[in-house]
C-alpha cells in the first residue's frame, strides 16, 4: 500500500476537525493562531542511511533533512527533538561523542536547540526528530496555479551519486568520491532563503524522494499537471563529467531524491523579484518547467523537445 493511500484509508478523518493538519497532506503542521509549525521524520539504518560507520555524519544529514521540511514552508527552524534506538555497539561512547559534537555543530550553523527527546534500546537503529519553528504564515502544498513556473534551487544529482559511490556500484577517482559523499552525507540547506520564499512562492516541497516524486506530490490533490524541462534542471559540473565519463543518463540521478533543494512555483510575474533573490543571496534558482491544465498529460521534455518515458519518478514509501 501506498503511503498516502495509506494514510487517507486509516488516519485522514482522524484529523478532519483540525485544521492545522493540513488534512495530513504535506510536511508540516501549521498551527496559524499560536504561529507554530511542528515537522515530524523518521530515519531507519538500512532504508534511509546505509550503516553507522560514519555517525558524525549520519547525524548530519539526517537533522538537515528534518528542517529542511520547515526551510521549504518559509519557517526558520528554531528546536528540535531527537529520540533514538540503538545498542551498545551502535551507541558506543565513542559514537555518542562524535553525535554530540556534530549535533553541537549543527545547532551552531543552523541557530537551533535540541529541546529533548527519547532514547530506547534496539538491535534495529533509528532516529526520530521533530523540528519546530514558528511563523503567522507559511507556503503551503498543493496551492500551485495554472500557468505557475515551476523553480528549483541548488543542483540536483550529486546526492544520488554520492550513495550509488558509497554503495560502490559506481566506482571513480579519489576527487569525485570524496565530492559526491560529501554531497550525500551534508546537504546544502539554503536558510537564507527561508523568509524570502513566502514573499514569491505559491507552493513548495522540500527535494527527498526525487524531483518527479515530489513535484507529483505538490499538486496531487489538484487538477494540474506540469511540463519540465530536462536541459533546465541543473547539475552540478562535476556530475555532468560522471555522466559523461560513465555514459549514464541525467534523468536517473536527478529523479533519486535526497537533495533537500527546494521545489516550488511562482506566478510568472514574481521572474524578476526570483532573479534578484538569487543573485543577492548567491543561491542558484533555476526555472526548469510549467504547471499545465489537467487536460494535459505531465511530462517531460528532452532538449530536441521529444517527451522523455521516465521508467523511475524516485522512491515511494510503500506498506
Amino acid at each position: 500500500m501506498h503511503e498516502f493511500q495509506l494514510i487517507k484509508k486509516y488516519f485522514s478523518k482522524l484529523s478532519q476537525y483540525n485544521s492545522s493538519s493540513l488534512n495530513l497532506n504535506d510536511d508540516v503542521f501549521f498551527d496559524k493562531a499560536n504561529k507554530l509549525v511542528v515537522s515530524v521524520d523518521t530515519y531507519i539504518q538500512g532504508v534511509h542511511f546505509i550503516n553507522f560507520k560514519k555517525p558524525n555524519l549520519v547525524i548530519k544529514k539526517i537533522l538537515r533533512s528534518s528542517i529542511s521540511d520547515l526551510i521549504c514552508k518559509g519557517v526558520v527552524p528554531k528546536y528540535y527533538f531527537i529520540a533514538g534506538s540503538g545498542n551498545k555497539e551502535t551507541f558506543s561512547p565513542t559514537n555518542l561523542k562524535k553525535i554530540s559534537k556534530s549535533l553541537k555543530e549543527e545547532q551552531k550553523k543552523y541557530n537551533i536547540s535540541l529541546c529533548g527527546g527519547d532514547t530506547v534500546f534496539s538491535d534495529k537503529l533509528s532516529f526520530s526528530i521533530t523540528s519546530i519553528g514558528f511563523s503567522h504564515r507559511i507556503v503551503k502544498r498543493n496551492n500551485a496555479k495554472l500557468n505557475d513556473d515551476i523553480y528549483v534551487t541548488g543542483n540536483l544529482g550529486d546526492s544520488f551519486a554520492g550513495l550509488k559511490i558509497l554503495k560502490k556500484i559506481i566506482t571513480t577517482n579519489r576527487y569525485f568520491k570524496d565530492f559526491f559523499e560529501k554531497k550525500y552525507y551534508l546537504p546544502n540547506l539554503h536558510l537564507k532563503l527561508t523568509k524570502k520564499l513566502l514573499s514569491f512562492a505559491n507552493t513548495s516541497i522540500d527535494l527527498s524522494d526525487g524531483l518527479i516524486s515530489d513535484l507529483e506530490k505538490l499538486i496531487n490533490k489538484q487538477k494540474l499537471s506540469y511540463k519540465l524541462y530536462l536541459e533546465s534542471v541543473p547539475i552540478s559540473k562535476n556530475l555532468k563529467k560522471l555522466i559523461a565519463l560513465k555514459k549514464m543518463n541525467k534523468i536517473s540521478f536527478i529523479s533519486k531524491g535526497d537533495d533537500y533543494q527546494i521545489l516550488f512555483t511562482a506566478r510568472p510575474t514574481k521572474s524578476r523579484i526570483i532573479e534578484k533573490t538569487s543573485k543577492s543571496l548567491g543561491i542558484n534558482i533555476s526555472k526548469i518547467g510549467k504547471i499545465c491544465s489537467s487536460s494535459l498529460k505531465s511530462q517531460v521534455i528532452d532538449k530536441k523537445g521529444k517527451k522523455i518515458a521516465i521508467k523511475s519518478k524516485g522512491y515511494y514509501h510503500n506498506f
